[in-house]
């Protein structure tokens, strides 16, 4: 049998069987799915909005472009190439699965929503009918996905509506590899071989999909060196550097869950090295904004908050002479927190999560230290280490010594790093416009 670009490789038997099972599962399930958006929006309203778009309703008009950006992170990465295309004229629906990320595509492409260009909605719960049934209404030529989103009843979809589904930035660690390849091998089949193709990381991320016999690969790189840093944001920080007169500023970027008395204890012994040392807390999840406060305060920190003691033009209320920590309680001004570092440990490599992204404070030429589970980010992670721009803390009670030790390294070499690693956004942008041509 030959296949369309739109269908990937023909799936197997056991793995159509498997989906079918897969797929049960999910309508068996429904009841308690449900009750858990219910629950959900008990504490956050949010997710119980717009509930009728999680089962494939859709209600704007058909789009050129379908982009799926499951969450905040996903929509940053592809916001590079979502600003290409609206300029190109190019009509995007767009789809999150958390309010995170809807809040913050409704925000940052507010002008492009309002004259009908992008529509924004929730990615359909991963039931094949559901997908169909968007997919009938959205009717989109071409579709990137962002990131390690391998959905199989979304790709089963595509194949099946004939929506040429790429996936953008893909990569699969090598961590998680061995439990890819032992699907591929049980099932016959992988969800990324039901896609048209993959636009990977790096050769490193592109040999794996060629192993588990992805249609087509390509290697495109990282979108997220494509990012701009906002000059407004910048130039806040770098106000805010001159302000603490002398001071060595350090900023810990997405803080997560477990990692909290590593950084206070880098607090402490920040304090040992320099008098008067201020540290910048940013946590990845707003949900702990709160109780990361009570827990500075707890530890005898005196601590300002982002929302309250600086203005929205990022002015401060009062001084930071006698502060220890600002803590970074908002969304969408990590340029701003960065920019006013001297050095950056990025947070979740000192827990099994692993690490997050290194990559806005590399385009700022900020030395950066993350901790040893660096499998999230094995691209541009070991890249980036061999380059000896990035440096991996082994024994989190080193991790003071080594921010003191990082501060005053040369900006060169972080630039040019990040300088090398531009464009995978022009490279998509260019084939989606082929795509969309070779379509009409």
């Amino acid at each position: 049998m030959t296949t369309t670009p739109s269908q990937g490789r023909v799936a197997p038997l056991r793995y159509l069987i498997a989906f079918a099972l897969y797929q049960a599962a999910w309508a068996v399930s429904m009841p308690l799915v449900w009750r858990y958006f219910r629950k959900r929006a008990a504490r956050d309203p949010a997710y119980g909005e717009h509930l009728a778009e999680r089962r494939g309703v859709f209600f704007g008009t058909p789009s050129d472009v379908w982009i799926h950006a499951v969450s905040l992170g996903e929509f940053r990465s592809a916001v590079p190439v979502i600003d290409a295309l609206i300029a190109a004229g190019t009509s995007i629906v767009l789809t999150h699965a958390t309010p995170a990320g809807r809040n913050a595509s409704t925000t940052v492409l507010a002008d492009a929503i309002e004259n009908g260009q992008v529509k924004v909605c929730y990615a359909p719960l991963d039931r094949v009918s559901f997908w169909m049934r968007f997919f009938e209404a959205a009717r989109p030529r071409v579709g990137l996905v962002f990131e390690m989103e391998f959905w199989p009843g979304m790709t089963e979809a595509a194949a099946r509506g004939g929506v040429p589904m790429w996936f953008v930035n893909a990569q699969i660690p090598e961590k998680s590899f061995p439990r890819s390849k032992w699907v591929f091998r049980l099932l016959g089949a992988h969800p990324v071989t039901r896609a048209a193709g993959v636009f990977a990381k790096s050769t490193r991320m592109a040999d794996r999909f060629r192993a588990l016999s992805a249609a087509k690969v390509e290697v495109a790189g990282e979108t997220r060196f494509d990012i701009a840093p906002p000059k407004t944001q910048v130039a806040a920080g770098v106000r805010l550097r001159g302000l603490v007169k002398g001071r060595p500023v350090f900023v810990f970027a997405s803080v997560v869950e477990g990692e909290e008395q590593t950084y206070l204890e880098a607090c402490k012994r920040l304090a040992e090295h320099h008098p008067r040392p201020l540290v910048i807390w940013v946590p990845r999840a707003p949900e702990v904004f709160e109780s990361t406060f009570e827990l500075l305060q707890h530890a005898g920190l005196r601590a300002l908050r982002r929302s309250v003691d600086l203005r929205e033009d990022f002015t401060l209320v009062s001084s930071t002479d006698d502060v220890d920590v600002i803590l970074g309680d908002s969304f969408g001004e990590m340029f701003f927190y960065l920019a006013a570092a001297d050095v950056v440990s990025v947070g979740g490599g000192f827990v099994d999560k692993g690490a997050h992204n290194v990559i806005e404070p590399l385009a700022l030429g900020k030395p950066v230290i993350v901790g040893p589970h660096i499998w999230t980010i094995e691209f541009p992670g070991r890249e980036a280490r061999d380059a000896g721009v990035l440096r991996v803390c082994d024994d989190p009670l080193t991790l003071a010594a080594m921010l003191m030790d990082a501060k005053g390294a040369s900006a060169l070499a972080a630039e040019d790093f990040h300088q090398a690693n531009l464009g995978a956004s022009e490279k998509i942008v260019i084939f989606v416009k082929q795509e969309l041509e070779r379509t009409l």
